[in-house]
């Protein structure tokens, strides 16, 4: 496959050997129009130091949530261009080992279908520049993913777990379900007898079985790579700083790719408003950022919503020749039920349909 600046090269190499234009152009297999085409390209400078800044910052992001992050400060770029400008700036992370796949089909038991239903808590092991080991234990709402706490201790027996999780219950309210491995400080019996007391019910995942609390792996694997990988504590007083900082950031600021960009506590506030305006329906969440900083471009389509100019997509750009309106870049979310879907009554008449007009 010869690229279009190559054909244009030797489309000059004919005309120089004394051919005319149009038939260097056809021997050279390149429009005449393309033939004549000077670049123009523009300055994106600006643009590359605002992702080098961000990459600095935020060292394990890729270029999807480089652009979410240019997005809520309101500068709009397409989705595309932050990818090749990522690319020619050398910001790629390494691609991850690819792991291997679980056979057979497994089911998950309970799947939280609103906030506070189901919390997982689970521990994670690192260590100070001491030598002194750290244990950590973090919970988790399922369906927000949003960290409810992360303890860092030297030792964390039943005894400091219980204690977490009655602070906890006392400030979230009690959950519906609390899920865990069979560690020896979960299934302790003083705190099976205060799980009883208080209503809740334990899921213990089956031994050798992981994959059924995968939120808490989720979490982990995230909390491992951008943080814990990142970080040297000198002490248990520093690690508790840093640890609760990067809580903070993870909900309020770090966008999830499984609720459709949108950070912990957005998801929460938008379920919980969607649920009062109209109880009982399941949530559907668009792909869009936080509602107050996409309220008026959402609002743009439809106002431009004729028979004669049909609706451009959620980004500003014009339907294809096809008729059909350009996909949204991610795929939306799972499990928690964010899904964006394209009505006939949001699509414009040209866009309904997947005839393809002009071929």
């Amino acid at each position: 496959m010869v690229s279009a600046p190559q054909r244009r090269q030797a489309g000059c190499f004919l005309k120089d050997r004394r051919l005319s234009e149009r038939r260097s152009c056809a021997l050279a297999g390149i429009g005449r129009s393309s033939y004549r085409y000077q670049a123009h390209p523009r300055d994106d400078s600006p643009l590359v130091e605002r992702l080098k800044a961000i990459a600095s910052q935020h060292r394990r992001y890729g270029y999807r949530r480089a652009w979410d992050v240019l997005r809520r400060q309101g500068q709009r770029v397409n989705p595309k261009r932050v990818y090749r400008l990522w690319r020619q700036a050398g910001l790629c992370l390494p691609r991850r080992r690819r792991r291997k796949p679980r056979h057979g089909k497994g089911v998950l038991p309970c799947v939280a279908t609103q906030p506070g239903q189901v919390w997982t808590y689970d521990f994670i092991h690192d260590a100070c520049t001491n030598g002194r080991q750290l244990k950590i234990l973090t919970v988790t709402d399922e369906f927000t993913r949003e960290s409810l706490t992360i303890e860092p201790a030297h030792r964390l027996p039943s005894s400091r777990v219980l204690g977490i999780l009655q602070r906890l219950v006392t400030e979230q309210g009690p959950p519906q379900f609390v899920r865990s491995d069979n560690g020896p400080e979960f299934i302790a019996k003083r705190i099976r007898q205060w799980l009883t007391a208080q209503g809740l019910q334990t899921i213990y995942i089956d031994p050798g079985s992981p994959w059924q609390n995968g939120y808490a792996e989720s979490f982990h694997s995230k909390f491992r790579d951008e943080c814990l990988s990142m970080e040297l504590f000198a002490s248990l007083a520093e690690a508790k700083v840093v640890m609760e900082a990067w809580r903070k950031h993870y909900n309020q600021e770090r966008p999830h790719s499984r609720l459709g960009y949108h950070t912990p506590l957005e998801f929460k506030a938008a379920w919980r408003e969607q649920q009062r305006q109209r109880p009982g329906e399941r949530p559907s969440l668009s792909h869009e950022g936080p509602p107050e900083s996409w309220a008026e471009q959402r609002a743009e389509p439809k106002a431009c919503l004729t028979a004669d100019r049909p609706c451009p997509s959620p980004y500003g750009h014009p339907p294809r020749r096809s008729g059909r309106t350009p996909a949204l870049p991610y795929p939306p979310g799972g499990q928690t039920g964010v899904y964006h879907e394209h009505t006939e009554r949001d699509r414009g008449p040209s866009q309904t349909g997947s005839t393809r007009q002009g071929f």
